[in-house]
């Protein structure tokens, strides 16, 4: 246990008086070491808390749209699809089902060709499986009917084609009678209904819905190509997925979002944890001002130290006044940079915002990173782990100068004295 005298005189070190040039400096390095490591404990805590809300706001549009669970028929087309549905929903996990199928191919209005992927659907049962037919995207939705060859577009899918509800669009895709000498598209012409739009530009520009009746007759099928379900935790989805793939009579193929975008996520965690080396090594450097720091301060205090070993001070007490003192130095510099980096967290999308209308800049470009605003989500475990590092390299910093403090020879020192 640190002795009360060795506590007191690690502090009054800390502060370092004004009475010479030298304890200014001292002083001051004390006070750069405080501010960089505060400085990179709180860039850590704000980067991380920025790459979460990124992963947690792509990731809920994301599957918004995308099914929770597919499943297929290893035959090919799900013809009696009800029943797949009310096999599936007798897991307790499953709340609703839905049929679909995908018609990709490329819409043409005038001189503009963009590539699309059509989802065929019912609207009723869809908006019981997606998330974002809410509002003015399920009245756009609920327009479609069968036979009337309408479609809905995203809506920057529909900014690009430059239409608008009500304009026509030509679909063309591979004939079912092409051939490699042969290369015929079929082509169909579609009426906009709507626009549809959840925020994630890879759907938004690049997907489109029709009618389950106009997809079937487009593909030359009787029965959609699958189901997809929508469960009450989309966390427990591979869970969810593989006890549907033991329970439902048939041979299915069963497939999960996480499978489906599993590239994506590995990505962002991959991005995180090595933001979180790269930062690391700026709390770091700081740590390298505390060493400069108790250095310093070993030095000019060497006639203190001469004292305090000719009056039966332990080499271990010596050590401990300025571990103390290098400590403390770094556990404030923690302190502050914990709760600017946690204020910052809370209100970074303001304060994005704020910025974005003083500069009059688009900070996130949402053709490149999806989404056009800056996310946050503060995790306090992200925090716990960045605090312990922080302190971990504060503590380590004050070994070396402490230890050296040690090595003071109580006669040299006090030789001029």
């Amino acid at each position: 246990m640190t002795s009360p005298y060795e506590w007191l005189i690690g502090v009054r070190y800390l502060r370092a008086g004004r009475r010479s040039g030298r304890n200014s400096f001292i002083s001051f390095m004390s006070l750069v070491s405080i501010a960089g490591v505060g400085l990179g404990v709180a860039a850590l805590i704000v980067v991380l808390s920025v790459m979460n809300g990124f992963e947690r706001d792509v990731g809920a549009r994301m599957i918004s749209v995308l099914s929770h669970i597919e499943v297929f028929d290893a035959r090919g087309l799900m013809r009696d699809w009800q029943a797949t549905a009310r096999d599936a929903e007798r897991n307790p996990a499953v709340q609703a089902a839905a049929p679909f199928a995908e018609v990709p191919g490329m819409l043409l209005q005038e001189d503009t060709m963009k590539p699309a992927l059509l989802r065929g659907i019912l609207p009723e049962q869809e908006a019981k499986v997606a998330d974002f037919m809410k509002g003015k995207n399920a009245a756009a939705l609920d327009m479609l009917k069968p036979g009337a060859w309408q479609i809905v577009l995203g809506a920057e899918l529909a900014k690009a084609l430059h239409v608008k509800a009500g304009d026509h669009v030509i679909l063309a895709m591979p004939s079912q009678q092409s051939s490699l000498n042969n290369v015929m598209p079929q082509t169909r012409r579609f009426t906009v209904a709507g626009t549809f739009e959840v925020g994630h530009f890879e759907f938004d520009s690049g997907m489109a819905f029709i009618h389950m009746q106009d997809a079937e007759e487009l593909l030359h099928v009787d029965a959609p190509i699958g189901l997809r379900l929508r469960i009450a935790d989309a966390n427990q989805a591979p869970q969810v997925a593989q006890a549907l793939k033991n329970s439902l009579n048939g041979d299915y193929l069963v497939r999960d979002w996480t499978q489906r975008n599993s590239t994506w996520f590995a990505a962002v965690q991959s991005q995180k944890h090595m933001m979180f080396i790269i930062l690391t090594l700026i709390v770091a450097v700081a740590a390298f001002n505390v060493v400069a720091m108790l250095v310093m301060s070993v030095t000019d205090k060497r006639a203190d130290i001469a004292i305090l070993r000719t009056l039966g001070a332990r080499p271990s007490s010596i050590m401990k006044i300025f571990m103390v003192q290098g400590l403390l130095s770094g556990l404030m510099g923690v302190l502050a940079g914990t709760t600017l980096g946690v204020l910052i967290a809370w209100n970074l999308p303001d304060i994005a915002s704020g910025i974005e209308h003083l500069l009059g800049v688009q900070l996130l470009d949402k053709n490149i990173y999806f989404i056009n605003s800056v996310p946050s989500q503060l995790l306090w475990s992200d925090v716990t782990g960045v605090v312990g590092v922080a302190v971990a390299l504060s503590f380590l910093s004050t070994l070396y100068p402490s230890w050296w403090a040690t090595r003071t020879n109580p006669a040299e020192a006090l030789r001029y004295e």
